[in-house]
């Protein structure tokens, strides 16, 4: 054919070296097929050096408790130990007396005296009847003689519905109590004749259910109880009287003028009874300390008459609560 490109022949050694190249390019291919190497900076290479690779790791120390130390090994020098210091022990306290008497208790106050109820009766509106128990009227006083000795009672006799109520003087020498509750508490043993009062009284005889002290008369209720110094200790509000009529405490009005009112019993036997100013009085040598200390009087409880205890603070010269 004629007018195009001339064909190359293709000889023996052409081909041999075709086969030469392909073979070339294979391995080639071969090799692209590997991981490439990693790319390492020649900077930092430079700057630190790689640790070598065949160097062991340093072996830690054995256990004491898990592996026990050679037999063949040399033990370890021991250290030294200080010297003990020894203190010196305390002496020991000197044993306390066996024989240490108790500190004292303090005195008392005052000193008490139980009355127990039943025993007794009080003497203020209790009824007055005479020996066949008819009532005649109620005992409103107690007329007290030099020493305390009961002389009178003082009765108000009563009247028709209340009109002609008058009072009356009667020996004590004839008063007999009852203790029994719920009865009448004093009986005049005396003869209805003796009952019989007259309207006016003999002359120079005291009048009859007088309030008013002499020398030789204290009438007992409402009478102020002072001290020796003239201090006001109470006023005396009932008086209370045993089997055999004889006197066993007086109640006393204890509280001042601001205060709640307060009673307490003092023992009959703790009264002195001196004439002063020309009138019988009750003296009683209690201190406001000892007032404090008593108890106080209830209708419903036992009664615990009070007097000054032996070891008691005297009384003080400053008026006492409730003094004028």
């Amino acid at each position: 054919m004629r007018g195009g490109f001339a064909r190359p022949v293709l000889t023996l050694q052409h081909a041999l070296a075709l086969l030469v190249l392909i073979a070339l390019s294979g391995c080639s291919l071969f090799q692209s097929a590997q991981p490439p190497a990693p790319i390492v900076d020649e900077s930092l290479a430079a700057s630190e050096p790689e640790a070598p690779a065949s160097e062991p790791e340093a072996a830690s120390a054995p256990e004491v408790a898990s592996e026990p130390a050679e037999t063949t090994a040399k033990p370890a020098p021991k250290k030294p130990r200080p010297a003990p210091i020894r203190r010196p022990r305390p002496a020991p306290p000197p044993p306390a007396p066996a024989s240490a008497p108790a500190a004292p208790a303090p005195a008392p106050l005052v000193q008490m005296h139980t009355i127990v109820r039943g025993t007794f009766r009080t003497l203020l509106d209790s009824e007055v009847q005479k020996p066949d128990g008819k009532v005649v009227g109620r005992a409103v006083d107690m007329v007290a003689g030099p020493g305390g000795k009961p002389q009178e009672v003082v009765v108000n006799l009563q009247g028709f519905m209340g009109v002609g109520d008058r009072k009356a003087n009667f020996p004590w020498g004839a008063v007999r109590v009852n203790t029994q509750p719920k009865t009448p508490a004093i009986t005049l043993a005396l003869t209805p004749a003796q009952l019989q009062i007259p309207d006016r009284p003999k002359p120079g005889a005291p009048q009859p259910g007088t309030s008013e002290a002499s020398p030789t008369r204290l009438p007992m209720l409402d009478a102020d109880v002072e001290r020796a110094n003239g201090a006001k200790v109470g006023r005396v509000v009932d008086v209370l009287l045993d089997g055999s009529a004889d006197p066993l405490a007086v109640v006393l009005d204890v509280s001042g003028t601001l205060e709640k009112r307060r009673t307490i019993a003092a023992d009959w036997s703790a009264l002195h009874f001196v004439t002063k100013n020309n009138a019988l009085e009750a003296q009683l040598e209690m201190s406001d300390q000892q007032i404090d200390a008593s108890p106080a009087y209830a209708n419903d409880q036992p009664v615990r008459a009070v007097s000054p205890a032996a070891a008691g603070p005297a009384a003080p010269a400053a008026p006492a609560r409730g003094a004028q």
